[in-house]
């Protein structure tokens, strides 16, 4: 995984970037085929804004959180990207049920059926 790490107003420091990676590893245990992770961090007067894109197979992940603090606002960034890659994953998964319809079904699994008729 790639990760990228770009401050607007704000000097990136060691302990932010170390703070971002460590966060990041829980997406990583959830979802290992993260291509790309864009962060972008900027000051805006009292406001600590961070956001981030993560580049996935098939799709692109963003979030943005705002937060007077930095760190609180990375680890709200890294809650709403987890929901976002747990969502991506599910919808990534196979539709197709293992038996399938009821018609692809073998007949002798529905032989209950004809042991007990109920003609009249």
């Amino acid at each position: 995984m790639n990760l990228q790490l770009t401050g607007h107003h704000l000097e990136i420091t060691p302990a932010m970037r170390e703070y971002v990676q460590s966060k990041l590893v829980r997406i990583r245990n959830h979802f290992d085929h993260v291509i790309d992770v864009k962060v972008t961090m900027s000051v805006e007067k009292l406001a600590q804004k961070v956001e981030a894109t993560l580049h996935v197979p098939g799709n692109d992940l963003h979030a943005e959180c705002i937060d007077e603090n930095m760190y609180s606002a990375i680890d709200m960034l890294t809650d709403k990207l987890d929901r976002q890659v747990l969502k991506h994953k599910e919808k990534q998964g196979s539709h197709h049920k293992a038996n399938g319809a009821v018609k692809h079904q073998d007949i002798g699994q529905h032989s209950s059926l004809d042991e007990n008729p109920t003609l009249n």
